[in-house]
């Protein structure tokens, strides 16, 4: 028996142990052993996550996959795991030191303070696990992998080495992203651009050989920065080679203010001539791009910075300026913080008449995602990876077609980022992660080793004595270990059973933000290490699946200062699992992102309570599933017409899946179950269904069943908890079941397609509708006459059969055939067939020929306003993303409301 209603609550967490005790998502189970694989790799959250929304929408699209694959029967594999996270899991276990008032990593040292991380995880990390197998996850969870397992470190080890040794991972000193708050060099995806209101300072700096005069401008060059406080480590000034004001320039020096250094004056395109003053100063230890212009042009790198921020002057560079008498003031701000410093600075240079002027200047300063500190171009040495050399395999696949994006639009991006690659740093001054398997020797040469033993046999014998080696402190990047996640997790380096049988993976699915951290380094990184048959690269994954952002309701970017995270658990507490995901398989497109509020979750949640409904009705009316019922023995043409549409409607699921158009296969799936099945085929059956017994009862009981099963697989892959649950409660009646739905096969319906039965049926429920929108438009409120106006044999005839359904639903007090359309009624053409609805009488025809004149005037105004908005550049550029995609969806709506008036007004033409 069904129950009244459907709690989520009293029912997922119920399903999900019964899908665990029956193993149901594991892969190699023994039926399976022949079947053709299909596998993902989930993108592993960190340990210390919890499920936030894009966690939903991306584990959903997964999800999806997986279930739709596993009901066709393939040997299906959906690895799950998760990443060891160093900075941000290094930053909880700290800050739950520091609140416990504990002595700090420093005070306890490397192995106790590790320690206390592993503990961290073993009672806290892998939440977001649990959370995953809430939003109906059907990974392998008896095969859960941690980037820091036995297995994967064993992986890390001899990737790093073996690049090592083939010269494609090396030491070098570049500039990093530092973060002066976790002493760590940290990547791009850590780093967030803040808009700030700062200033542009134009500087003067003396030219060499000219008796400096403020008032004097050939005695000087004036150079604009945002960044005064590392003028002190300048080693040139850029101008345009095609400037004429600095032409003549080119090749001199200026004397560096309050440092005293000569400088030269060099010609670089990478100076701008209409920004500032087309002068730039050129510090290559402290900007990337100043970092390029000195490589080009063999300039020093100069470092006034420590780890902490705070400004040094221990480069070489200034031992010649220490006997200078005017750089002994300077050398004061020796051990100062770098913004105070900057105050001190232009201080000193505004005394000295070498501030020309200062302009406000709205900038995007870099901050650390996880510190909140203003991140440095710093100049360190670190370890770097050749990625150039590892790309080129890696863009070849994607160009000949080996691996494809989709959308197919991300290609250009993911070979933008490929094409202009910069090394790749991977090391990270920090305690938790995969160590560098990297040694010194006393007089710092480097020996590197999978184990420590190796490492101090090549040392002894490279140094003919027992030699006392140190390790490398640092730690590897945790994208380093991210990129063997496809391989690592499958038992690489070994030759594993599931290596063999389930790599290369088919399908990666992850957001466009990463394209470059992860899914181009699980390229180059699957690319070098794994080989197929024939000894040639083989992809990682076949396809990449490219999805957007989820927003909030109104269109903004969810942050917590802005206080609009909406919390999936938060939804799936209320309104159910399968709700949300409906709710986000929906809305999901290539070309634009989500946005979702709690409303929209509410309204799938209703089309659960519906489908609920529907198996409800079926039961009551005594409609179980019969043992070898066969759709195509349908008599009755309501029957046949339901088993038409029911193939129409899978076929078109099927293919949308196959082509990742979730939100076709979501909306195709919506449309049936709620206009088609519920709205129509339940209410048209109602009179076959509670009728007097007989072979046509009979057969629309059994249809009815038949299509809720067909509707119960269908829906599966989109809301598994409620299907389940209704496969069931369904099973209680009629023959046996023999399977979780999570395992039974996906349908293959073949030879229902019946126009026939469609046009009858398809021309009532056109019919009724669009009689339904007249009344709708029209504000009417009482039943109208219905005229067929000079249509064949055969629509009067079909007119008849269903005469009292169209009076009941459409409101019709009769139906009569004419000639021709009666004078003053609205005329619509349904099917080609035109049928007339007399108003005269009915509604004042002029009135309403007014109010639509003026809801039209009101459409169009609306229409102008929003045109206006968005034909304005100047909005376009300056306003938020979400404020602009907010007009659209109001020009779209107010286009829509046009378009339904003319036809209203149209319809009134011939209505005397």
């Amino acid at each position: 028996m069904i129950d009244k209603t459907y709690q989520p609550s009293d029912v997922e967490g119920r399903i999900s142990a019964a899908w665990e005790e029956a193993g149901a998502f594991r892969a190699g189970r023994p039926e399976r052993a022949g079947a053709e694989t299909y596998a993902i790799v989930i993108p592993p959250p960190n340990v210390t996550g919890s499920l936030h929304m894009g966690h939903a929408l991306n584990n959903t699209l997964q999800d999806v996959l997986c279930r739709f694959e596993r009901m066709r029967g393939k040997d299906v594999l959906w690895q799950p795991g998760t990443d060891h996270a160093g900075i941000a899991t290094q930053m909880v276990v700290e800050r739950q030191m520091m609140e416990r008032q504990e002595p700090s990593r420093r005070d306890i040292g490397r192995d106790k303070f590790l320690e206390k991380v592993w503990a961290w995880k073993a009672e806290s990390g892998g939440t977001i696990v649990n959370q995953l197998k809430r939003l109906g996850a059907s990974c392998d969870w008896s095969r859960e992998r941690f980037t820091m397992d036995e297995g994967l470190s064993k992986a890390v080890l001899k990737v790093f080495v073996e690049l090592y040794r083939e010269g494609l991972i090396y030491k070098d000193k570049r500039l990093v992203n530092w973060d002066p708050k976790l002493l760590t060099a940290i990547s791009d995806l850590e780093v967030v651009p803040v808009e700030t209101k700062g200033s542009l300072w134009h500087l003067r700096y003396p030219l060499e050989g000219k008796t400096f005069n403020p008032e004097d401008p050939s005695t000087y060059i004036v150079v604009a920065t945002t960044r005064p406080e590392t003028m002190l480590g300048d080693s040139g000034v850029a101008v345009h080679p095609d400037d004429e004001r600095y032409k003549a320039l080119v090749g001199k020096n200026v004397i560096l203010p309050l440092v005293g250094r000569k400088i030269p004056i060099l010609a670089d395109e990478y100076s701008d001539p209409e920004k500032g003053s087309g002068a730039v100063k050129i510090t290559p230890a402290h900007d990337f791009n100043d970092f390029e212009v000195g490589k080009r042009h063999n300039l020093a790198q100069i470092n006034v910075l420590t780890i902490e921020a705070k400004i040094t002057f221990s480069d070489a560079a200034f031992n010649e300026a220490r006997g200078n008498p005017a750089f002994a003031q300077t050398a004061e701000l020796e051990g100062v913080d770098r913004f105070v410093a900057r105050k001190q600075i232009v201080a000193r240079l505004e005394e000295a008449g070498l501030v020309e002027k200062i302009e406000p200047h709205g900038l995007s300063v870099p901050h650390g995602d996880r510190s909140n500190v203003v991140i440095e171009p710093f100049l360190t040495d670190q370890w770097y990876v050749n990625a150039a050399e590892l790309a080129k395999p890696a863009i070849a696949a994607v160009r000949d077609g080996r691996t494809t994006f989709v959308p197919k639009n991300w290609e250009a991006t993911y070979f933008n980022w490929m094409e202009n690659i910069q090394p790749w740093c991977i090391s990270r001054q920090l305690w938790w992660g995969h160590q560098i398997p990297a040694w010194y020797g006393p007089d710092g040469k480097v020996f590197v080793a999978e184990a420590e033993a190796e490492a101090q046999a090549e040392a002894d014998k490279h140094y003919g004595q027992k030699a006392v080696l140190k390790r490398d402190e640092d730690v590897l990047d945790t994208w380093f270990s991210s990129a063997l996640w496809p391989f690592s997790t499958l038992g690489w380096p070994d030759e594993t059973r599931e290596l063999t049988r389930f790599y290369p993976t088919n399908t990666l699915v992850t957001g466009f933000d990463i394209i470059f951290f992860w899914v181009a380094r699980m390229m180059m990184m699957g690319m070098h290490f794994m080989k197929d048959e024939k000894g040639a690269p083989e992809i990682p994954f076949k396809d990449v699946y490219i999805h957007r952002l989820v927003r909030d309701a109104s269109g903004a970017k969810m942050s917590k200062s802005k206080g609009n995270v909406v919390d999936p658990l938060g939804l799936i507490d209320e309104f159910g699992a399968d709700a949300l995901r409906f709710t986000l398989m929906r809305a999901v497109a290539p070309s634009h992102d989500i946005r979702l509020g709690p409303q929209d979750v509410e309204n799938n949640r209703n089309f659960a309570t519906k489908l609920w409904n529907a198996a409800r009705f079926v039961e009551f009316n005594g409609a179980a599933r019969v043992a070898g019922f066969d759709p195509k023995s349908a008599k009755e043409v309501l029957n046949r017409w339901i088993a038409h549409e029911t193939q129409k409607a899978l076929e078109e699921v099927t293919a949308a899946l196959g082509e990742y158009k979730f939100a076709e296969a979501a909306n195709a799936a919506y449309r049936f179950v709620w206009n088609v099945y519920c709205d129509w085929y339940v209410e048209l059956s109602k009179p076959l269904l509670t009728g007097v017994d007989g072979p046509a009862k009979d057969e629309t009981r059994a249809m009815a069943a038949w299509a809720l099963d067909e509707i119960i697989k269908m829906l599966h892959p989109f809301m598994p908890f409620i299907t389940e649950e209704l496969w069931r409660v369904t099973a209680e009646q009629g023959p046996k079941r023999e399977t979780l739905l999570a395992l039974a096969p996906w349908s293959k319906l073949e030879g229902l397609t019946d126009d026939k039965a469609e046009a009858e049926i398809g021309w009532v429920i056109d019919l009724i509708t669009a009689i339904r929108s007249i009344r709708a438009e029209m504000n009417i409120n009482v039943n109208i006459p219905l005229v067929l106006a000079g249509v064949p044999a055969e629509t009067q005839a079909r007119a008849e059969r269903w005469a009292e359904f169209i009076k009941r639903l459409a409101r019709v007090s009769e139906i009569s055939a004419a000639a021709t359309p009666p004078q003053g009624s609205a005329q619509l053409v349904v099917r080609g067939d035109l049928v007339a609805l007399p108003l005269v009488g009915v509604i004042d025809i002029a009135a309403e020929r007014a109010r639509l004149a003026k809801e039209m005037k009101k459409a169009e105004d609306d229409i102008d306003r929003v045109e206006k908005k968005l034909g304005n550049p100047k909005f376009v550029e300056r306003a938020e993303p979400e404020v602009v995609e907010e007009e659209r969806a109001k020009r779209e709506e107010a286009l829509a409301r046009k378009a339904k008036i003319a036809e209203a007004i149209e319809r009134l033409k011939g209505a005397a």
